[in-house]
């Protein structure tokens, strides 16, 4: 009709449910409270978190802190509909890179980014967040739900996290003390952990033609979906409690770039670390992408973490003890190789191969 006048417009019309946005808050308002330690102040709702940190506790405390991602798992969390792990993924990402420097973790805060806000996915994906925060000891203390119609499909969702840890000024981890002589420890990793994902899909999806419910590899009793979500392990708790009993003398956290990549962030430059690739197995998805992508040994080693989530060092002496107290927390670690005199490099004996 000529002159009819168009209904106005609302937010709703522009694709952004306010109500929903709120019926999320009000469902995890009890798990985010459930993650609070003793130094949290006030409730969920503010317009910034609030933690008194105990500087009584401290000789001269120093503030670490991390930011990141979970990359494009986030697409295959997406594609399955299962939301409930990759926000424990998030908190790995963040933690894990705290503890290297040696902090312990104090408080989270998370961003969650979606098509259109249905409130039984944003409850998955920060039930996620509230694990991870309760495995690693630390509150989830603040975040933000956005809604990006128009930008993002309906389904789809990003996560992004902010960690902030605590460290004795004189107890900072920064591989300086390194020495020829000390050992490397590994903690595995079940899976890809975050990282690759962009080449592992690429391979497994694209170029091998495989389904997300295919079996993971040849032989194997669990979907490639179950294994490409596999969640990320926290090494926080237990890297933390070697710190305290054992001299520790670097930790680097095998994200992307690999063992090399990562490993050689905390070396000297008159050492080089020799790392036995012989020590540990690795787990069979990795042998799956690298047969059917025909990637070269040099190019996994760059991209994934090949089974080794956590190196370690430690003088020869507290080898032992640190083994038995990696594995009472969970994690059976393994030695995998030793720092030698060099010019800062990671060196991969070839003895074994993915």
């Amino acid at each position: 009709m000529i002159g009819a006048r168009r209904p106005p417009e609302t937010y709703a019309s522009a694709g952004v449910d306010i109500a929903a946005g709120e019926r999320a808050v009000e469902r995890i308002k009890d798990k985010v409270r459930s993650t609070f330690r003793h130094e949290v102040i006030g409730d969920v709702g503010g317009f910034g978190g609030l933690f008194a940190l105990d500087v009584a506790r401290y000789r001269a405390p120093v503030l670490v802190a991390s930011t990141d991602g979970v990359g494009t798992k986030a697409m295959v969390a997406s594609v399955t509909g299962r939301f409930d792990t990759i926000g424990l993924d998030l908190v790995a990402m963040c933690v894990d890179d705290l503890v290297c420097q040696g902090a312990e973790p104090l408080f989270f805060l998370d961003y969650v980014a979606v098509g259109t806000l249905d409130p039984d996915h944003v409850e998955a994906l920060v039930e996620g967040v509230v694990e991870g925060c309760r495995q690693a000891g630390c509150a989830l203390l603040g975040g933000e739900m956005a809604e990006h119609p128009g930008a993002m499909e309906p389904g789809h969702f990003d996560l992004a996290g902010f960690a902030v840890g605590v460290a004795e000024r004189d107890h900072l981890v920064t591989g300086e003390a390194l020495r020829p002589g000390d050992i490397l420890l590994g903690l595995p990793s079940r899976g890809l952990r975050c990282n690759g994902y962009s080449l592992a899909r690429r391979v497994l999806l694209d170029r091998a033609g495989r389904s997300l419910g295919d079996p993971a590899y040849p032989g194997a009793d669990h979907s490639l979906a179950d294994e490409l979500l596999e969640p990320s392990v926290i090494y926080a708790p237990a890297v933390a409690e070697l710190l305290q009993r054992v001299e520790v003398r670097a930790v680097a956290h095998v994200t992307g770039g690999g063992i090399i990549g990562n490993l050689s962030r905390v070396l000297p430059p008159s050492t080089d670390a020799v790392v036995r690739r012989a020590a540990w197995e690795t787990p069979p998805i990795f042998g799956e992408i690298q047969r059917l992508g025909e990637v070269a040994d040099e190019e996994m080693a760059r991209v994934f973490n090949l089974g080794i989530g956590m190196v370690v060092a430690v003088p020869p002496g507290d080898v032992h003890r640190s083994l038995d107290l990696a594995r009472a927390a969970g994690h059976l670690a393994v030695e995998i190789g030793e720092v030698v005199a060099g010019r800062g490099q990671v060196i991969l004996d070839p003895g074994g191969s993915v």
